[in-house]
């Protein structure tokens, strides 16, 4: 009799710990993809910075990120990177939750960079100063984690590096070998 019942309650108990767990993460039944806003960038750099991310499976995801600095030259919190679009692609450490957690990503940018440099050749408005801009492609890698609360909301913090390859630089005035990646994201899973 103990054995006959014995099996019943084993598996009932395993359905109702498989429902648990399946519940237990509801904002990832069915959403696989994310907006974010850099708010980090926005509050101290007054830089956009947004990351729309796809979602594979459990373990990765593929997104790009737009940023635009609006700050001036003669701006005291002026970062001569100007603009980047970068594609990345993120492997994550987790094995039970979707997509969430530490990771490690692989990332290309393409950036432009903007400074003003003293000229020897050329005078302008601003005297012996000219606005130089280079544009470039960048290879490298970030880590960082992902958290997601159960309505969908998703906080994020990244730091990365990566080097130009081309080293396109406008009569050798700029030196932007390293690029950097990173920050402080907030956004939504839908």
């Amino acid at each position: 009799m103990k054995k006959k019942l014995f099996l019943p309650v084993l598996l009932f108990s395993a359905i109702l710990f498989a429902q648990e767990k399946q519940n237990k993460y509801p904002q990832d039944t069915g959403k696989t993809q994310e907006i974010k806003i850099d708010a980090f960038s926005l509050i101290v750099f007054s830089s956009f910075d947004v990351t729309y991310e796809r979602l594979v499976n459990k373990d990765s995801s593929y997104g790009v990120s737009l940023f635009y600095n609006f700050n001036t030259i003669d701006s005291d919190l002026y970062f001569p990177k100007k603009f980047s679009l970068t594609p990345f692609y993120r492997w994550f450490f987790t094995e039970t939750r979707f997509a969430r957690g530490f990771f490690v990503e692989g990332f290309g940018m393409l950036n432009t960079f903007e400074e003003e440099v003293y000229s020897f050749d050329s005078f302008d408005t601003n005297g012996n100063f000219e606005t130089v801009k280079e544009t470039d492609f960048a290879i490298g890698i970030s880590v960082g984690g992902k958290f997601i609360i159960k309505s969908g909301f998703v906080a994020e913090i990244s730091i990365g590096v990566g080097r130009n390859i081309f080293g396109n630089t406008a009569d050798g005035f700029l030196e932007n070998e390293l690029v950097t990646r990173g920050g402080i994201s907030l956004g939504y899973r839908f």
